[in-house]
């Protein structure tokens, strides 16, 4: 267990030195360092994302067994309940980004029209609301 957490700050601190070191050199005349600095991004944030992945396909059923037979879908159940929230978090934070940047573009040309843009962050902020009710919906029939 310790071994895939080491693995993971060692590859998020290199993306993480990488991403402030392209931050810093911006100039066009080291164009080889720069290619090989962005593959070398690219490489560790798949190496990331398939070290999360093993994680959750070899570690997360055994951590999620249940204690007896009687309760054998308690561990799966919060599971699920968090995997709703998550994925409804990170869909609207996504929404409300881009509804979000639209409605200020469209205020800064038509000030009269700011209620309106307003109902549609309202809307994308919803999408959290509905995986947090599915999630308590889940932990209500353990």
């Amino acid at each position: 267990m310790y071994i895939i957490l080491f693995i993971a700050m060692a590859i998020s601190g290199l993306t993480i030195a990488s991403g402030f070191y392209l931050n810093l050199k911006k100039d066009n005349s080291n164009m080889g360092n720069m290619l090989r600095i962005k593959r070398l991004v690219k490489g560790s944030v798949a190496a990331y994302l398939a070290l999360v992945a093993g994680f959750l396909f070899f570690l997360i059923p055994n951590i999620a067994r249940a204690q007896s037979a009687a309760d054998s879908s308690s561990g799966m159940g919060f599971l699920a309940a968090a995997i709703s929230t998550g994925l409804a978090t990170i869909g609207a934070g996504y929404a409300v980004g881009a509804v979000g940047s639209s409605a200020l573009g469209a205020v800064s040309e038509d000030p009269n029209i700011l209620g309106k843009t307003l109902i549609f962050v309202g809307l994308a902020e919803g999408i959290a609301i509905y995986g947090l009710i599915v999630s308590i919906m889940i932990l209500g029939r353990l």
